[in-house]
């Protein structure tokens, strides 16, 4: 059987047992990550409170993982309604709500605390109901941290010259590949699971993501010991509803939804807090070198790329940036 076939097979299986069985609604909740892992602990917190606030009618029933198959095959089960409740980045939602694509400018946020007031300010209730209004079918219930990325690599990076010559591992877009180039390296578009063999070997010399992911993917072990600490990427991710099974909730339900989906993404950020500083102590403790930097350079380095990407989005960075 092709993946295809079997894509198709599981999300028909998963829509046969959606929505009510007997008097009770069941939310399939699906993610790429595994149990535990903040954005599942969230909404796994997230259906307890539903079900103790509906006396047990609406009951959650967790997919974490990629059981449901991958990032793609996920959302096009939500869109149908084969998958009720769904953790994504936001790269599928791009073509479908444009807007959404200055979150993955290099430096649009000056940092972390910059992010965070503009997803839980009125841009990020605006982008939001973009995408609950566009044609994706999927109502946007909440934003999720997807980290701050930043390089690791074999030898320690201070500047952008630092980076000449160096080729680093990018997420298969041109503007991340761009990005890179800008900030002084040899941008290399390459799978996530190529990353520790080609790390290991000179494929390249590095990559970049977030202290959780260097750990888990034991990356540092492949030789990339130096985290510079450049916080060029801050992209946050999403918490949706499938719009066939929102469409069947009434309206207090909606607004329950709505409210404890608020609170999901207020507790995933505690969690992925205090995932990062565990990771980053295991790291340190693993003799990774943690280097803080003024990464002023490598922001004004990246004016070209934000230029030629953002430039359809010009008003919305400006707003961006005048969030304090």
């Amino acid at each position: 059987m092709t993946n295809r076939r079997v894509l198709l097979a599981v999300a028909a299986a998963a829509l046969s047992g959606a929505g009510l069985v007997g008097a009770q609604t069941i939310i399939k909740a699906a993610d790429v990550h595994p149990a535990g892992y903040p954005t599942v602990a969230a909404v796994e917190s997230m259906g307890k409170k539903i079900d103790a606030a509906t006396n047990g009618r609406i009951k959650f029933q967790l997919f974490p993982g990629s059981v449901l198959g991958d990032e793609k095959a996920m959302i096009e089960q939500t869109q149908v309604g084969a998958i009720q409740l769904l953790r994504t980045s936001l790269g599928p939602v791009g073509p479908v709500v444009p807007d959404v694509n200055v979150f993955n400018m290099p430096f649009v946020f000056r940092d972390i605390a910059h992010m965070r007031a503009v997803i839980d300010g009125p841009i990020g209730q605006e982008l939001l109901d973009k995408i609950s209004a566009s044609s994706a079918r999927m109502v946007a219930l909440a934003w999720m941290d997807g980290g701050s990325r930043s390089l690791y690599t074999k030898k320690p990076v201070r500047k952008p010259e630092d980076l000449k010559g160096q080729k680093i591992r990018m997420m298969g877009n041109p503007l991340f590949v761009d990005t890179m180039n800008a900030m002084g390296g040899n941008g290399i578009s390459m799978g996530y699971g190529e990353v520790f063999t080609a790390i290991q070997t000179g494929v390249v010399d590095g990559a970049e993501n977030n202290p959780p992911s260097l750990y888990t993917a034991n990356h540092f072990k492949a030789g990339a010991r130096f985290y510079t600490q450049t916080n060029h990427l801050i992209i946050p991710e999403i918490l949706v509803m499938s719009k066939v099974a929102w469409d069947r909730l009434s309206p207090a339900d909606q607004a329950l939804f709505k409210r404890l989906g608020r609170e999901a993404q207020m507790d995933q950020r505690k969690l992925w807090d205090a995932a990062v500083a565990d990771y980053t102590g295991k790291l340190k403790a693993e003799g990774v070198e943690f280097i803080e930097i003024d990464n002023r350079p490598f922001f004004q380095a990246t004016a070209p790329v934000r230029a030629k990407y953002g430039a359809p989005y010009a008003d919305l960075m400006n707003r961006i940036a005048a969030v304090r």
